[in-house]
């Protein structure tokens, strides 16, 4: 994603879940043909060096869990907040994963008898 117009269409109308480390926003979209992903990496999540592995942390987080999503037609945007940049990549991961799975992006785990 790279227009204004769609980063505001999914901060209005899309899902948003916060977590500690990243705040995760998801619009579904039937005319999409697969994932739309944008990153918002500002000043407050550290200076340009750590902006820059933010993003590359978050397209890998992308990359190896939207295969698992119920719906790849989607916008997805990943915000990253304050202190993310001293996170560890395992610690971001397990927080964009559990915001992931508040959105019901992933498929719910069949139920146990």
């Amino acid at each position: 994603m790279t227009q204004r117009t769609d980063f505001a269409r999914v901060k209005t109308t899309g899902q948003a879940k916060a977590g500690r480390f990243v705040i995760l926003s998801t619009l579904p979209d039937p005319s999409l043909t697969t994932i739309r992903t944008g990153f918002i990496t500002t000043k407050r999540s550290g200076k340009a060096h750590d902006r820059s592995l933010l993003r590359r942390r978050f397209r890998s987080l992308v990359q190896s869990h939207a295969p698992e999503f119920v719906e790849i037609r989607r916008y997805l945007v990943t915000i990253a907040r304050p202190g993310a940049s001293k996170a560890t990549f395992a610690e971001l991961e397990e927080d964009w994963v559990r915001q992931a799975r508040r959105l019901g992006l992933f498929p719910r785990p069949a139920e146990k008898s």
